[in-house]
């Protein structure tokens, strides 16, 4: 019975069915759907550098959205859906949301209300917050900000320590690097 029950985890049928498949985090019996995606809420199962064990963190729909290593996590109300994933040490927080097949790696940040969806990476010291949204192929690297309103998408890549804000849009095949500040 054992070695069926460890085959049924390796192959995912196991999945949100209330174990632990991993030592980070556990599901809590929350639900609720987001664009027809039926979302779960985390939580800590031992100290990490956002939360503590047992404390309650956000929502994601599936286990590949929240790495299991790393000090990654979604806290709050954000939430994480779709083929999203949360990696190495990012954080996304507030009501923040991460769909599509976007990325939040590095010590990436993503709160308050943005929107990285799509195909997006945000990576390394990034901090993407306020309303802004990052989509399409836009990459958001090094220690970049983009805030408020501001809207990145297309092959967008903003780097270095780029400032965009306001209402700021950036799109198509634009690169904004360096100390530039931009806003709109």
């Amino acid at each position: 019975m054992e070695y069926e029950q460890t085959l049924r985890v390796l192959r995912g049928a196991d999945r949100f069915s209330g174990r632990c498949l991993n030592d980070k985090y556990t599901l809590a019996g929350e639900t609720k759907t987001v664009r027809g995606h039926r979302l779960r809420r985390i939580k800590a199962l031992k100290d990490l550098a956002y939360a503590r064990a047992g404390q309650l963190g956000g929502w994601i729909e599936t286990e590949k959205n929240l790495s299991a290593s790393g000090e990654a996590w979604v806290a709050a109300d954000a939430q994480v859906f779709g083929d999203a994933q949360v990696l190495g040490d990012a954080l996304v927080f507030g009501d923040a949301t991460v769909s599509g097949s976007a990325r939040v790696t590095g010590n990436a940040r993503v709160g308050d209300r943005a929107w990285i969806s799509e195909a997006a990476w945000v990576t390394d010291d990034a901090l993407v917050t306020g309303k802004a949204r990052v989509s399409g192929y836009a990459q958001v690297g090094d220690s970049a900000w983009v805030a408020d309103h501001a809207w990145i998408g297309g092959k967008v890549r903003v780097s270095g320590y780029a400032r965009i804000r306001g209402h700021m849009r950036l799109v198509d095949n634009e690169w904004v690097s360096g100390e530039m500040l931009m806003t709109g």
